[in-house]
């Protein structure tokens, strides 16, 4: 199927949706629901496609007027330069096109289970990890979305040496999933004496939170232990053995919960998380399987990757995937200027599947 027949189809199918739903009258909500998302989907897509045929439409429109040598001169000139205006905006409207009938990540509307841990630097790598976090929190807010902490394992001096959230809001996925891998830091410690720049790491990890209907877990398939909670220095912090670590065994997969007084919250919160695993490296199977001849790493979702620098004494902040530096750490930090990396990594990540795709 040529694209044009491709988008011709697309425009038939708005309208067939159309009429659908307004004769909807008798019809299961479950089939009204399927039909109104379809129509969600593809209304933005024919949206543009009306854009290009009214573009294409007035070129043609101004060619006539161009070739009527019976016309006024004037308005001919006039004709031709509205046409060449014309004719400079279809490639822009073309692209838009081809990037709305991309291949959609099925995980893109989904809630976001957050994780992030020290790596290599000590106590430093457990303060740039909570540096991380709170950055995180902050570009959350920012967007309207709920921030919610599941589980948090602090040093004394402020850092975590693992930190576990919920990030529930609409295209929460969408826009985190290129933030998984190592981001490094450059600092001088406020501990150090001799003002040397010290080099740490932390590893995140940006999982879309799965559904009980994406994941089947069965029962038999792991093993769950209690044990009482443990606070800094590994003191009990509760008497009773609220805490959960949850194994599934066909993977080797383990979680443990333990911030909740409820055993019972605990449990919920460890599978939820362990679902987000399991469904995550699902996803990468399939990714990697279908984008084995591919190049482009950004969003490859490899968490042994080093994807950022966060140099303090110079203030700059550069993704390594893209090769792209702001003179903005503070803003960075404070959640302001991520989206100005999160839009370069997607529009990196479209141009390298629309080359695959072309």
């Amino acid at each position: 199927m040529s694209l044009d027949d491709k988008l011709n189809s697309l425009v038939a199918r708005r309208d067939e949706l159309a009429q659908l739903m307004s004769a909807s009258e008798g019809m299961e909500s479950e089939d009204y629901v399927r039909l109104a998302k379809e129509y969600a989907e593809i209304a933005p897509v024919v949206d543009r496609i009306e854009d290009l045929r009214a573009a294409q439409s007035e070129i043609a429109d101004l060619g006539a007027m161009v070739a009527d040598q019976g016309s006024d001169a004037e308005m001919r000139a006039l004709a031709e330069e509205e046409m060449r205006d014309a004719r400079e905006r279809l490639p822009a409207i073309e692209q838009r096109i081809k990037i709305l009938l991309l291949p959609k990540d099925a995980a893109d509307d989904k809630n976001v289970i957050l994780e992030i841990r020290a790596g290599t630097g000590g106590d430093e790598a457990a303060l740039f990890a909570a540096d991380l976090f709170r950055m995180y929190q902050r570009y959350a807010e920012r967007q309207g979305w709920r921030f919610e902490t599941m589980q948090m394992s602090e040093i004394g001096i402020g850092g975590y040496k693992e930190a576990i959230a919920e990030i529930i809001g609409k295209g929460a996925f969408a826009r985190l999933k290129f933030e998984s891998g190592v981001h490094r830091v450059q600092r001088i410690p406020e501990t150090e004496t001799g003002g040397r720049i010290h080099t740490s790491a932390a590893t995140v990890a940006v999982l879309p939170e799965a559904e009980e209907i994406d994941v089947v877990i069965e029962d038999k398939d792991l093993r769950i232990d209690t044990y009482r909670s443990q606070g800094a220095g590994g003191q009990h912090v509760n008497t009773t053995d609220s805490a959960v670590r949850i194994t599934h065994l066909p993977t080797g997969v383990v979680v443990t919960q333990q911030d909740e007084k409820s055993q019972h919250k605990n449990r919920a919160k460890a599978m939820k998380v362990l679902r987000a695993r399991l469904y995550e490296a699902e996803r990468l199977a399939v990714a990697n399987k279908r984008a084995a001849t591919r190049k482009s790493q950004v969003g490859s979702g490899d968490r042994s990757e080093r994807i950022r620098t966060y140099n303090f004494p110079q203030g700059r902040v550069t993704d390594h995937r893209i090769s792209m530096t702001l003179y903005k750490l503070d803003r960075m930090m404070e959640g302001e200027a991520l989206d100005e990396f999160i839009d370069a990594l997607t529009t990196e990540d479209q141009a390298a599947l629309l080359a695959e795709f072309a």
